[in-house]
């Protein structure tokens, strides 16, 4: 299957690697997509290394072929998988907002793609009300969400926030995919 792994600005970046890693050794394909901030916590290069194919950061990186990465992607994907899913990334898919590929990819995607989403952010950051307009505008888009979990956070707090651990993760994939 064609996989679209999203990773946006969080420390959590670093856990989809692993997970990257594993669903590649599962036989998927994984197309990696990330924004310009997460590009500040792990590097393209991990990715591109872990999944042998090319990673797409910016727009930029579409000069290669006639037609757009981000259409192609999306045309392809049997899946868009965000994890880990910043605030920001949130409100840019429910209000409707293409500023980087990863946005992009999902107001392109056909309407029969899966979408999963795994948010990882500062606990009052995932309980404002404004998140939770955005999450509940995107679960009734028909997106999935996998988490936030509950622990110790980044930012030294105690509370909901952290990523889904990697295996549950998977586990969600797995089902998604066979129900298709």
């Amino acid at each position: 299957m064609n996989i679209v792994l999203g990773i946006s600005g969080s420390i959590a970046a670093y856990k989809s690697a692993d997970l990257a890693s594993q669903l590649v050794k599962a036989g998927h394909q994984v197309q990696v997509v990330m924004t310009r901030s997460a590009v500040e916590f792990i590097t393209p290069l991990t990715f591109q290394t872990l999944t042998r194919q090319p990673v797409l950061v910016s727009l930029e990186d579409e000069k290669h072929s006639w037609k757009p990465g981000h259409i192609e992607l999306a045309d392809h994907a049997d899946l868009l998988l965000v994890a880990p899913a910043s605030a920001n990334t949130l409100a840019n898919f429910s209000n409707g907002l293409a500023p980087d590929p990863l946005a992009s990819i999902y107001l392109a995607l056909p309407r029969t793609t899966s979408v999963l989403i795994a948010p990882a952010m500062n606990g009052k950051m995932w309980l404002h009300p404004a998140t939770q307009r955005n999450v509940e505008q995107l679960t009734a888009d028909g997106c999935e969400f996998i988490g936030p979990a509950e622990g110790e956070l980044a930012c030294g707090y105690e509370g909901i926030g952290r990523l889904a651990p990697v295996e549950e993760i998977l586990a969600r994939v797995i089902a998604t995919l066979t129900s298709r």
